[in-house]
Protein backbone atom coordinates (compact mmCIF):
# COMPACT_ATOMS: atom_id res chain seq x y z
CA UNK A 1 0.00 0.00 0.00
CA UNK A 2 1.18 3.51 -0.67
CA UNK A 3 0.02 7.11 -0.53
CA UNK A 4 1.23 9.97 -2.74
CA UNK A 5 0.71 13.65 -1.99
CA UNK A 6 1.30 16.91 -3.87
CA UNK A 7 0.11 20.46 -3.33
CA UNK A 8 -0.88 20.87 -6.99
CA UNK A 9 -3.25 19.15 -9.39
CA UNK A 10 -0.21 17.27 -10.73
CA UNK A 11 -1.29 14.61 -8.27
CA UNK A 12 -4.18 13.81 -10.64
CA UNK A 13 -1.73 13.17 -13.49
CA UNK A 14 0.34 10.98 -11.17
CA UNK A 15 -2.76 8.97 -10.32
CA UNK A 16 -3.40 8.37 -14.01
CA UNK A 17 0.20 7.54 -14.89
CA UNK A 18 1.62 5.52 -12.01
CA UNK A 19 -1.23 4.02 -10.01
CA UNK A 20 -0.48 0.29 -9.93
CA UNK A 21 -3.39 -1.99 -10.86
CA UNK A 22 -4.30 -4.30 -8.05
CA UNK A 23 -2.44 -2.23 -5.44
CA UNK A 24 -4.09 -0.25 -2.67
CA UNK A 25 -3.00 3.34 -3.24
CA UNK A 26 -4.22 6.89 -2.78
CA UNK A 27 -3.26 10.20 -4.41
CA UNK A 28 -4.08 13.27 -2.34
CA UNK A 29 -3.79 16.98 -3.07
CA UNK A 30 -2.69 18.56 0.19
CA UNK A 31 -0.17 20.86 1.84
CA UNK A 32 3.04 19.20 3.02
CA UNK A 33 3.04 21.51 6.04
CA UNK A 34 -0.42 20.28 7.06
CA UNK A 35 -0.50 16.62 6.16
CA UNK A 36 -3.78 14.88 7.07
CA UNK A 37 -2.04 11.89 8.67
CA UNK A 38 -1.37 10.85 12.25
CA UNK A 39 2.17 10.54 13.56
CA UNK A 40 4.10 7.35 12.88
CA UNK A 41 1.79 5.86 10.26
CA UNK A 42 4.22 5.18 7.38
CA UNK A 43 6.98 2.57 7.24
CA UNK A 44 8.78 4.35 4.38
CA UNK A 45 8.59 7.98 3.31
CA UNK A 46 10.25 9.18 0.08
CA UNK A 47 10.68 12.86 -0.75
CA UNK A 48 12.69 13.57 -3.91
CA UNK A 49 13.40 17.26 -4.45
CA UNK A 50 10.30 18.53 -2.63
CA UNK A 51 11.14 19.76 0.88
CA UNK A 52 13.12 22.77 -0.39
CA UNK A 53 10.11 24.00 -2.40
CA UNK A 54 8.19 24.85 0.79
CA UNK A 55 8.37 28.01 2.95
CA UNK A 56 10.88 26.22 5.22
CA UNK A 57 12.93 23.11 4.41
CA UNK A 58 13.47 22.53 8.11
CA UNK A 59 9.78 22.67 8.97
CA UNK A 60 8.92 20.45 6.02
CA UNK A 61 11.45 17.84 7.13
CA UNK A 62 10.08 17.88 10.68
CA UNK A 63 6.50 17.49 9.41
CA UNK A 64 7.40 14.56 7.16
CA UNK A 65 9.64 12.87 9.73
CA UNK A 66 6.81 12.95 12.28
CA UNK A 67 4.81 10.59 10.04
CA UNK A 68 7.53 7.92 9.93
CA UNK A 69 6.89 4.90 12.15
CA UNK A 70 9.50 3.90 14.75
CA UNK A 71 12.14 1.87 12.91
CA UNK A 72 10.92 3.17 9.56
CA UNK A 73 12.85 4.89 6.80
CA UNK A 74 12.84 8.46 5.50
CA UNK A 75 14.63 8.96 2.18
CA UNK A 76 14.97 12.54 0.97
CA UNK A 77 16.90 14.77 -1.42
CA UNK A 78 17.29 18.53 -1.02
CA UNK A 79 19.27 21.17 -2.89
CA UNK A 80 22.75 22.03 -1.64
CA UNK A 81 24.00 25.56 -1.07
CA UNK A 82 26.32 26.65 -3.87
CA UNK A 83 29.27 29.02 -4.16
CA UNK A 84 28.57 32.62 -2.99
CA UNK A 85 28.33 34.28 -6.42
CA UNK A 86 26.13 31.45 -7.68
CA UNK A 87 23.88 31.88 -4.63
CA UNK A 88 23.61 35.60 -5.36
CA UNK A 89 22.69 35.13 -9.03
CA UNK A 90 20.18 32.41 -8.14
CA UNK A 91 18.31 34.80 -5.84
CA UNK A 92 18.75 37.80 -8.13
CA UNK A 93 17.26 36.07 -11.19
CA UNK A 94 14.50 34.40 -9.17
CA UNK A 95 13.44 37.81 -7.82
CA UNK A 96 13.60 39.33 -11.31
CA UNK A 97 11.19 36.78 -12.83
CA UNK A 98 8.94 36.39 -9.78
CA UNK A 99 6.19 38.73 -11.01
CA UNK A 100 6.36 37.67 -14.66
CA UNK A 101 3.86 35.44 -16.39
CA UNK A 102 5.23 31.98 -17.25
CA UNK A 103 5.66 33.03 -20.90
CA UNK A 104 7.46 36.23 -19.92
CA UNK A 105 9.79 34.30 -17.61
CA UNK A 106 10.44 31.72 -20.34
CA UNK A 107 11.42 34.45 -22.77
CA UNK A 108 13.51 36.32 -20.19
CA UNK A 109 15.53 33.18 -19.48
CA UNK A 110 16.30 32.40 -23.12
CA UNK A 111 19.42 34.65 -23.28
CA UNK A 112 20.77 32.90 -20.18
CA UNK A 113 20.29 29.56 -21.91
CA UNK A 114 22.04 30.90 -25.02
CA UNK A 115 24.95 31.91 -22.81
CA UNK A 116 25.15 28.38 -21.43
CA UNK A 117 25.14 26.99 -24.96
CA UNK A 118 27.86 29.43 -26.08
CA UNK A 119 30.07 28.48 -23.13
CA UNK A 120 29.42 24.77 -23.61
CA UNK A 121 30.22 24.85 -27.31
CA UNK A 122 33.66 26.31 -26.54
CA UNK A 123 34.64 22.86 -25.25
CA UNK A 124 37.44 24.54 -23.34
CA UNK A 125 39.00 23.39 -20.09
CA UNK A 126 41.09 25.43 -17.68
CA UNK A 127 43.16 24.66 -14.62
CA UNK A 128 41.84 26.51 -11.59
CA UNK A 129 43.55 27.01 -8.21
CA UNK A 130 41.72 26.84 -4.90
CA UNK A 131 39.72 30.05 -4.49
CA UNK A 132 38.12 29.71 -1.03
CA UNK A 133 36.64 33.22 -1.10
CA UNK A 134 34.55 32.20 -4.13
CA UNK A 135 33.87 28.64 -3.00
CA UNK A 136 35.92 27.18 -5.88
CA UNK A 137 38.03 24.07 -5.38
CA UNK A 138 41.20 23.48 -7.34
CA UNK A 139 40.90 21.32 -10.43
CA UNK A 140 40.55 21.16 -14.17
CA UNK A 141 37.18 22.48 -15.25
CA UNK A 142 35.20 22.76 -18.44
CA UNK A 143 34.62 26.50 -18.67
CA UNK A 144 30.84 26.07 -18.88
CA UNK A 145 30.73 23.86 -15.79
CA UNK A 146 32.92 26.28 -13.83
CA UNK A 147 30.55 29.11 -14.77
CA UNK A 148 27.55 26.89 -13.96
CA UNK A 149 28.68 25.93 -10.46
CA UNK A 150 30.46 29.11 -9.38
CA UNK A 151 28.75 31.99 -11.22
CA UNK A 152 25.27 31.27 -12.58
CA UNK A 153 23.09 28.31 -13.54
CA UNK A 154 23.27 28.57 -17.32
CA UNK A 155 22.37 25.00 -18.19
CA UNK A 156 23.98 23.16 -21.11
CA UNK A 157 23.76 19.61 -22.32
CA UNK A 158 24.72 18.94 -25.95
CA UNK A 159 22.15 16.21 -26.55
CA UNK A 160 19.28 18.45 -25.37
CA UNK A 161 17.33 20.82 -27.59
CA UNK A 162 17.37 24.54 -26.79
CA UNK A 163 13.84 24.34 -25.37
CA UNK A 164 14.80 21.41 -23.13
CA UNK A 165 17.76 23.38 -21.76
CA UNK A 166 15.64 26.49 -21.28
CA UNK A 167 13.10 24.37 -19.45
CA UNK A 168 15.79 23.26 -16.99
CA UNK A 169 16.62 26.91 -16.27
CA UNK A 170 12.91 27.80 -16.10
CA UNK A 171 12.30 24.99 -13.61
CA UNK A 172 15.12 26.28 -11.41
CA UNK A 173 14.37 30.00 -11.37
CA UNK A 174 10.57 30.22 -11.37
CA UNK A 175 9.45 28.37 -8.19
CA UNK A 176 8.54 30.76 -5.40
CA UNK A 177 10.47 28.70 -2.86
CA UNK A 178 13.79 27.10 -3.75
CA UNK A 179 15.93 26.87 -0.62
CA UNK A 180 19.47 25.53 -0.62
CA UNK A 181 21.03 24.03 2.48
CA UNK A 182 24.36 22.84 3.85
CA UNK A 183 25.10 19.26 4.93
CA UNK A 184 25.53 20.58 8.47
CA UNK A 185 22.03 22.06 8.45
CA UNK A 186 20.55 18.78 7.23
CA UNK A 187 22.36 16.84 9.97
CA UNK A 188 21.08 19.27 12.62
CA UNK A 189 17.50 19.10 11.36
CA UNK A 190 17.58 15.29 11.27
CA UNK A 191 18.75 15.30 14.89
CA UNK A 192 15.94 17.69 15.80
CA UNK A 193 13.47 15.33 14.10
CA UNK A 194 14.77 12.32 16.03
CA UNK A 195 16.19 10.67 12.91
CA UNK A 196 19.33 8.55 12.88
CA UNK A 197 21.27 9.13 9.66
CA UNK A 198 22.24 5.80 8.11
CA UNK A 199 23.56 7.32 4.89
CA UNK A 200 24.25 10.86 3.71
CA UNK A 201 25.75 11.90 0.40
CA UNK A 202 26.54 15.54 -0.27
CA UNK A 203 27.23 16.57 -3.86
CA UNK A 204 27.44 19.95 -5.61
CA UNK A 205 23.81 19.76 -6.71
CA UNK A 206 22.20 18.39 -3.58
CA UNK A 207 22.19 16.31 -0.43
CA UNK A 208 20.71 12.82 -0.24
Amino acid sequence: RYVAVDISTAVDIAAEEIAAPGRECAFLQCDLMRLPFASGVFDIVVSEGVLHHTPSTRRALLEVARRVAPGGLLMAYVYARKAPIREFTDDHIRAAVADMTPQQAWTALEPLTRLGVALGELKTQIDVPDVPLLGIKAGRYDIQRLFYWAICKAYYRPEFSFDEMNHINFDWFTPKYCHRQTPQEVVAWCGEAGLVIEHQRAEEAGIT
